[in-house]
């Protein structure tokens, strides 16, 4: 009895213990985090088009760069560790040239007004699009409704502009056949709320080196030239002035060196190419700041990372899998990666939601109950690709401290890819995804800045810098805390789980098959506590793996109370 007494006394000081660390990191985070940091460099970078090698990208890459010198990073010379903070900007030739849109303009021949502007609508022009001679291209429209390939490189439209409701990266090769100059097209998601938001246009691209080009219209632009077309012969003229030349592709990494173990660490990552504010110009903005208030706090000695912190700007999923691949050894020390894409949407105005995009875990596969996809779609998951670690369960209930606190809204959603955190996961390293959807101006060139809250960047940098620092400095009681947690966790899903199949029992799904999903939830969860072993920096005794195996036992003995019920 006594025994035991002391026992639990013991870990609730080891659970106080790294309460109190992380409590701490949030009290730096949350008096050091200047959201008008971030929020400048996010209006900062959203002015530009943004492709790899172009003025846009590489003012932002830049930018970036300033943020970081200023903040105390130096330059490496060498080898990335040879002072406590560096950065180092990789230069690399591109393969194919760069793209950049300087002007568009198209109007019905005898209106006054254009019926769409590059002006206001930055997105019309697809990303490798050509210029028209400078005069502009002055011909007739053709509106077809039913787009068969076959037939459309059939017809007759030397010297004609094709317009239909479709794609115009997918009418190009039949236009080219049919003698077509150029193609308008129209392709706007049902999520994105075209009849609301009339004016948006998603970005897109073409084919390199068309000698026919395409434009974009937004809702409003393609009713209006409907319209004009079922009235009669209409003529177009069209301007595109773009700019198509060899440049290199910019990398930004900094880092913070780790006092004991520097060959470990966790990795953020944020790509900078892509025309939006929130996508993903806040994403820049949200990390720059994180990667200062880190430099600050380490010059002031309030932090004194044991392992070390990676910041990477880049090209999206590019840049963060040539990091992972291109250095095999530094890609073993890589510990967690995270990345921030579209991490400071007004809620309000977007209609979006901050998610964490969870590593793949069986609700990729059976999603019901309250888990959902977005309307990105669901990811081709099998029970081969789970995932089980601490991380989904680690970082969603730091950020779930941070929204009890800020009165901040957070969820999370199945896997689903697309983004910085895949190319961790294909290199089997734990990564997850901070985001934001569904977003109703999601690639439009409505996701402008008067769309980012500064205060959701806070709440977001707060979550991801105060997680980060308590991972790469975890101690055993760090770990310990971990373990309860996940446990926890671990507990309320199969009992979720067993509540949602005693149901599919009952409408008459089979048993077998229910049971393998709570045997599926339960493997998955003791896996997840076995990767808490390497949590902490030291492993100075016995205790985790001990209070891994008691947490174990609990959660087989739960499941298989559940597996008897379930008939």
């Amino acid at each position: 009895m006594k025994t035991k007494i002391v026992a639990g006394l013991l870990l609730v000081g080891f659970a106080s213990y790294a309460q109190n660390t992380t409590e701490q990191y949030f009290k730096l985070t949350r008096a050091g985090f200047k959201e008008n940091n971030a929020y400048e460099t996010t209006d900062f970078v959203e002015k530009y088009f943004r492709v790899p090698g172009n003025t846009g990208f590489n003012a932002s890459i830049r930018n970036v760069e300033s943020i970081l010198k200023k903040a105390g990073f130096v330059e490496q010379k060498q080898n990335e560790f040879e002072a406590p903070l560096t950065y180092r900007i990789e230069k690399r030739a591109m393969k194919s040239k760069t793209w950049e849109p300087v002007n568009a303009n198209i109007d019905i021949v005898g209106e006054d007004q254009p019926l769409i502007s590059f002006k206001t609508n930055r997105n019309m022009i697809p990303i490798n699009c050509a210029s028209t001679p400078t005069e502009g291209v002055t011909a007739e429209v053709v509106y077809i409704e039913k787009i068969i390939p076959a037939e459309l490189e059939k017809m007759d439209l030397k010297g004609k502009i094709l317009f239909s409701e479709n794609s115009p990266s997918r009418l190009l090769a039949s236009a080219v056949k049919a003698g077509a100059v150029g193609v308008l097209g129209y392709s706007m998601p049902k999520y994105t709320q075209p009849e609301v938001h009339q004016t948006s246009i998603q970005f897109g691209s073409m084919r390199a080196n068309s000698e026919v080009w395409t434009l974009l219209l937004s809702y409003a632009a393609k009713e209006k030239l409907k319209n004009a077309c079922k009235n009669g012969i209409t003529k177009l003229k069209v301007s595109i002035e773009t700019k198509i030349y060899q440049s290199e592709e910019l990398t930004v990494v900094a880092n913070v060196k780790g006092s004991e173990k520097a060959d470990e660490r966790f990795v953020f990552s944020a790509h900078v190419q892509e025309p939006g504010a929130n996508d993903n110009a806040s994403g820049v903005g949200t990390l720059a700041e994180m990667a200062r208030l880190t430099a600050e706090l380490y010059k002031a000695k309030k932090i004194n990372p044991k392992r070390s912190l990676t910041f990477l700007w880049g090209d999206e999923i590019v840049s963060t899998r040539r990091y992972i691949t291109e250095d095999t050894t530094r890609a073993r020390g890589i510990l967690w990666g995270m990345s921030l894409d579209m991490v400071g949407e007004d809620t309000k105005k977007t209609g979006g939601s901050f998610l964490i995009e969870k590593m793949p875990d069986p609700s990729a596969i059976w999603t019901r109950g309250k888990d959902k996809h977005t309307e990105w779609g669901a990811g081709d998951v099998q029970e081969k690709d789970l995932f089980p670690h601490y991380f989904n369960d680690f970082i969603f209930d730091i950020c779930k401290a941070q929204g009890k606190f800020a009165n901040w809204t957070v969820n999370y959603n199945p896997f689903e890819g697309g983004s910085d955190h895949t190319p961790f996961l294909q290199a089997k390293i734990p990564g997850l995804l901070m985001w934001h959807f569904t977003d109703v101006f999601y690639h439009t060139d409505n996701d402008r800045i008067d769309k980012v809250s500064p205060t959701e960047m806070k709440n977001v940098g707060i979550s991801a810098l105060t997680a980060a620092y308590s991972l790469i400095s975890a101690d055993e009681n760090m770990a310990s805390v971990t373990i309860d947690q996940v446990k926890t966790d671990a507990l309320i899903r199969l009992k979720t789980e067993f509540d949602l199949s005693k149901m599919a029992i009952a409408e008459g799904k089979s048993a077998d098959d229910e049971k393998h999903i709570i045997e599926t939830w339960s493997k998955w969860y003791i896996d997840a506590l076995a990767t808490i072993n390497k949590m902490p920096v030291k492993s100075e005794t016995t205790r985790i793996g001990s209070s891994i195996k008691v947490a174990t036992l609990e959660v087989e003995k739960q499941t298989k109370a559940y597996l008897a019920e379930l008939k």
